[in-house]
């Protein structure tokens, strides 16, 4: 599953999706400071999905008419523990069987 976390995703989280075989990106440690429209063209250009809790990405992603390769999954959830914070999200995003089959080609 190729992924990038936005600057707002807990680094918990990416690594435990790199932990649970995601091929996750992250702009805060490898770009950070992008506007939200260069971070979209990042995920376009390496047909990743993106992992926020931006909404200003819904409206963007929307009117950028993102192709099948890529996409903005906005995450609204009460944050927990941070020690509870990446495995809770990492399962949640390895488990639909529909994104990780369709991402990984399967």
């Amino acid at each position: 599953m190729r992924l990038l976390a936005d600057e707002n995703f807990p680094v918990a989280a990416v690594r435990a999706l790199n932990a649970a075989g995601a091929d996750i990106v992250s702009v805060r440690s490898a770009a950070p400071g992008l506007s939200d429209g260069e971070v979209l063209a990042w995920a376009i250009r390496e047909k990743r999905v993106l992992l926020t809790f931006d909404k200003d990405f819904g409206e963007l992603a929307r009117a950028s008419a993102l192709p099948a390769t890529s996409g903005v999954i906005l995450l609204r959830l009460p944050m927990q523990a941070p020690d509870d914070v990446g495995r809770r999200l990492a399962d949640l995003i390895m488990a639909r069987s529909d994104w990780t089959r369709s991402l990984l080609g399967h």
